[in-house]
């Protein structure tokens, strides 16, 4: 059976001809699977949280600004900096017939390198410490920060978003 490639086909939201691999300000938001609140568990607080921390030993030419853990989401500003040279933190593209996997394969130093990978670790510790049914949505949210009137407007969001409660996580890297 066919399928009809229009109907099915998925609107990409990244801005077009756009190198997200660029030094540059990202607000990004990820989102749990199904707005589940799996981040009320202190253990995947502290994964997240943990593997945030971690993204410039991962990608050096990265930066954390501030960041939210709320119950079903992160909210969190990247920094990428001039691109450096090394070593690409991704499965291999090709099969050993020569096929490829994936023809959307992110390429190296990009945001969306960047929150795969970060995805990735968070899933992995999480089956490792028997939370089988975590999950993220599919893709994420990010936004092009331009201005510095924006990325001080976007870094009083992420402050004041949470509400109440003493879950969350909440920290300021400079």
């Amino acid at each position: 059976m066919l399928t009809n490639l229009e109907k099915h086909h998925r609107r990409s939201i990244r801005l077009k001809d756009y190198d997200y691999s660029q030094a540059g300000a990202y607000f990004v938001t990820i989102c749990c699977y199904g707005k589940k609140t799996y981040f009320e568990n202190v253990k995947i607080q502290n994964i997240i949280e943990q593997c945030w921390a971690e993204i410039p030993q991962h990608f050096p030419n990265v930066s954390l600004d501030e960041y939210v853990i709320m119950p079903n989401h992160l909210h969190g500003i990247l920094m990428l900096h001039d691109a450096c040279r090394g070593v690409q933190l991704n499965a291999p593209t090709q099969d050993s017939s020569n096929k490829p996997f994936s023809k959307s394969s992110p390429r190296r130093n990009t945001i969306s390198l960047i929150i795969r990978t970060f995805k990735a670790a968070v899933t992995t510790q999480c089956r490792r410490i028997g939370c089988e049914e975590f999950a993220w949505q599919r893709n994420y949210y990010e936004h092009i920060i331009r201005k510095e009137k924006e990325l001080e407007s976007i870094r009083q969001y992420i402050n004041e978003n949470p509400i109440s409660g003493n879950w969350m996580k909440r920290i300021q890297i400079k």
